[in-house]
């Protein structure tokens, strides 16, 4: 009997170690890879029980033996280099070389793009330098990985170019809720930060660590509503898991973090006087801000490809945090009116709820998707069923894959909405704009950009694109229609007595692609963009005709290129 449970000990110790040696993530923003894996389980190539959620992912169970950044290549008889990675102390530790990456992009008039990590908008040229290694023994694995970057961030013309005190008095009183700057200082800006590293210990399906990584809680593929890669990776202590964990009922994944938020400390424009010498900018708390909260994704096993998942987080000044169950407010009520005898949180701290869905056709080669989200407690189950469409958000996508003669190849279609204005509950009862609360006057952002959808609070995103695909390699065109901070339109600029309104549209059409050659991955995308009523700014302006300004167009090119040196 002693050998027998001496035997099996032994057994799962090894399979732990096995798990430990393989846990090496996909960081979020991944060019080429991270996109690759998904469309390889369009595929049916890779495990089905994988929720693509909670990112950065995990796919060494899935990539040819050892290293997750050349699933291209078995043999690596072709590559200039094929270090790959490296064993030692008996094959229970592991080190590797992390792709050297060069990301680059180019505006020509004015900021534009998102989901771009320590990059900010701007114009201009700009260029992110990330590599570093990963090392690993027994449970116990270090990644390095800093980022660098430059931005020629060129003066343009903002909104404070073409509007005058009464306009600039709206902005500010809406802008000065979030850390947002329009324009990030007058110059060239340059930034170094840990960027994708963490120091983790894993057992099994589980790992603990410190991090500094970007983090994707969500299903969807354009944009998310709570965490994404567009602004900055942050300081964090994470527990999540690294593979599903199958129980009789079915699968789970999951992440729980406790993080530090950064301010920028600048004002929402570049200019903070009105013509006459008025103050606008009051300066915010300056207290670093503790972000906490979870994602759980949860694959029932009667219904195979469902993924169902919760997310919520908390947004608090850390002087204000004391005790266990502030730092860690998991269980308290959605209710307000459960919460301190009817009035809430006892100290300023905003909160966001998501609930999500992924769908997987594996037979079909297909997704659906959605993610519903409030940015403001119902203050009880009364309130949210008689208006559950109070401050809420939502994301919808599909993707579809169609093989060709050629099974490695295929036609992939995409489409998703991302729609962060207030619904038309607000004319009943304003819930202010997503990402923005009263009390936190930073708001859900780290660095001054946005945590979750780059295309910021009252953004509405429709996407649609399609592609060529073959195994690292795509090739396709996308559409864009993105209209910019509605909500805050609606406030400054009301529609007149016709019910026209002016607001600030882009239409993007594009062509982008990737490409592998050896060690090599090539990222591109090349957009026209096409700016109605930008910056909501009037010229030659026709009170007959007050939805459409023509004299206010403005194009802007958007390029991105990118190159990544796998060793």
């Amino acid at each position: 009997m002693k050998k027998s449970l001496l035997t099996i000990s032994i057994g799962l110790a090894c399979g732990l170690l096995s798990n430990t040696l393989k846990a090496q993530t996909i960081p979020v923003g991944t060019p080429v890879l991270e996109d690759y894996y998904r469309i390889q389980q369009l595929k049916g190539g890779i495990d089905s029980t994988i929720s693509f959620t909670v990112r950065p992912i995990n796919p060494s169970k899935f990539s040819h033996p050892g290293d997750v950044y050349v699933p291209d290549s078995i043999a690596k008889k072709d590559n200039w280099t094929s270090l790959g990675p490296i064993s030692f102390a008996k094959g229970h530790g592991l080190f590797q070389i992390l792709p050297f990456t060069i990301q680059q992009q180019y505006n020509s008039d004015h900021p534009y793009g998102w989901n771009d990590g320590l990059m900010i908008p701007a114009k201009g040229y700009q260029t992110l330098i990330s590599g570093g290694f990963f090392v690993k023994i027994g449970p116990l694995s270090i990644q390095l990985r800093p980022e660098y970057v430059y931005a020629q961030n060129s003066n343009f013309a903002g909104y404070a170019s073409g509007h005058g005190d009464v306009d600039l008095i709206n902005y500010y009183g809406y802008h000065s809720q979030i850390d947002q700057p329009e324009r990030f200082g007058n110059g060239t800006y340059t930034k170094a930060s840990l960027g994708q590293s963490s120091i983790r210990l894993t057992f099994g399906p589980v790992s603990a660590g410190l991090s500094n990584e970007n983090l994707w809680w969500g299903p969807g593929i354009q944009n998310a509503l709570v965490l994404t890669n567009n602004a900055p990776g942050f300081k964090h202590f994470t527990l999540n898991t690294v593979r599903p964990i199958h129980t009789f009922i079915g699968s789970f994944e999951g992440q729980i973090i406790a993080a530090h938020l950064d301010n920028t400390n600048l004002p929402p424009l570049n200019v903070t006087t009105t013509l006459n010498g008025g103050n606008l900018y009051a300066p915010k708390r300056a207290d670093w801000r503790y972000y906490t909260g979870y994602n759980i994704s949860y694959q029932p096993r009667w219904i195979p490809g469902l993924f169902l998942g919760w997310i919520r987080t908390f947004d608090a000044y850390h002087n204000d945090v004391h005790g266990f169950s502030n730092y860690f407010p998991f269980l308290t009520p959605f209710q307000k009116s459960s919460v301190n005898s009817g009035n809430g949180d006892s100290f300023d701290r905003d909160q966001i709820t998501t609930f999500y869905a992924r769908w997987l056709f594996t037979k079909a080669k297909a997704e659906v998707y959605f993610e519903y989200g409030l940015n403001d407690n119902s203050y009880n189950y009364q309130d949210f069923i008689g208006s559950p469409e109070h401050s809420r958000a939502y994301i919808w996508g599909i993707r579809k894959l169609i093989p060709l003669a050629n099974k490695d190849q295929g036609i992939l279609f995409g489409a998703e909405i991302d729609q962060l204005s207030q619904s038309t509950d607000r004319l009943v009862r304003e819930a202010s704009g997503w990402y923005i609360h009263s009390t936190v006057t930073q708001g859900q952002t780290n660095d001054g950009q946005i945590l979750g959808a780059g295309t910021g609070s009252g953004g509405n995103l429709q996407t649609f694109d399609v592609s060529w695909v073959s195994g690292l390699k795509k090739l396709g065109i996308i559409f864009q229609r993105y209209e910019h901070d509605t909500d805050f339109a609606d406030t400054a600029f009301p529609a007149d007595i016709n019910g026209n309104s002016r607001n600030w549209v882009d239409f993007a059409l594009g062509i982008q692609g990737n490409w592998n050659y050896k060690n090599l991955l090539f990222n591109a995308r090349l957009q026209g963009i096409k700016s109605l009523n930008y910056e909501w700014i009037l010229k030659d302006y026709d009170p007959n005709n007050s939805y459409y300004i023509p004299h206010n167009d403005v194009f802007n090119l958007y390029a991105q290129l990118g190159v990544t040196y796998r060793f």
